[in-house]
C-alpha cells in the first residue's frame, strides 16, 4: 500500500530513506533483508505485470523480476526509489515473457495445423491486418525502450499501469508537474520515433519496383 511518505509494509511506512537502508544491508550481506522491499512492492509489481500483458504468467514473471532486481542491486543508485526501477524490470520481464509464449503459440499452432492437413493461414483470417497489428505493437515496445528512465517510467505507470497523474507522482515520487510535463515531452518523444520508423519504412519500401 503506498502512502504519501513511503510504501505501507508490515504495518508501517517504508520510505524511500528505509529502501535505501534495506539495501545498504542486502548488499553488506544480510540478504533475508530482501524480504521487507518484496513485501512492499509485490503489490504494484503484479498489477505491472498484469498491465503489460503477462496474464496468467504475472506471478512468474514478478518472481523472475525481483530475483533479476537482487542481483542487480549493485548498479542499483543509491537514494534512488526501488519502485521504478523495479517496474522497469516487471516491465522488461513481462515483454521478454509475452513474446517468447507467442512464438512458442505459433509454432504449437502450425505443427497441429500441419499435422491436420489444414492450411496455416484460415481462410477467415486476415493475415495482413494481423501483420500490421503485429507490427505496430512492436514499433510502439521500440519506441518506448529508446526512451529515457525517466521517460519510460511515467508512460509505464499513466499508460500501461493505468494509474492516474496523482497515483504516478506518489509512485515516482515526483510532483504532479513535473509528471504532467515529463508525460507530454515522453509522448511527443515516442510520437517522433514512430514517426520516423514510418518514414524510413516508406524509404525503404520503394526499391521493390
Amino acid at each position: 500500500m503506498r502512502t504519501r511518505e513511503g510504501t505501507l509494509e508490515g504495518g508501517r511506512i517504508l520510505t524511500v530513506a528505509d529502501e535505501s537502508a534495506v539495501i545498504a544491508r542486502v548488499r553488506s550481506g544480510e540478504r533475508e533483508a530482501y524480504a521487507e522491499l518484496v513485501r512492499a512492492h509485490t503489490g504494484i509489481a503484479l498489477r505491472a505485470a498484469v498491465a503489460c500483458g503477462a496474464g496468467a504468467d504475472a506471478e512468474d514473471v514478478v518472481q523472475s523480476a525481483f530475483i533479476k532486481a537482487y542481483l542487480s542491486l549493485g548498479s542499483f543508485k543509491d537514494g534512488a526509489p526501488f519502485r521504478p526501477w523495479l517496474i522497469r524490470i516487471v516491465a522488461n520481464e513481462t515483454r521478454n515473457t509475452v513474446r517468447s509464449a507467442v512464438r512458442l503459440r505459433a509454432v504449437a499452432g502450425r505443427e497441429a495445423a500441419l499435422l491436420r492437413g489444414e492450411p496455416l493461414i484460415p481462410d477467415s483470417a486476415d493475415p495482413a491486418v494481423a501483420a500490421v497489428e503485429e507490427e505496430r505493437s512492436a514499433e510502439l515496445w521500440a519506441a518506448l525502450d529508446e526512451l529515457s528512465d525517466d521517460h519510460r517510467d511515467v508512460v509505464t505507470c499513466r499508460y500501461l499501469l493505468e494509474m492516474n497523474e496523482a497515483e504516478t507522482a506518489e509512485a515516482l515520487g515526483w510532483p504532479r508537474g513535473t509528471v504532467k510535463s515529463r508525460l507530454s515531452r515522453a509522448l511527443k518523444l515516442m510520437g517522433g520515433l514512430l514517426a520516423a520508423t514510418s518514414e524510413a519504412e516508406r524509404g525503404g519500401g520503394g526499391g521493390d519496383e
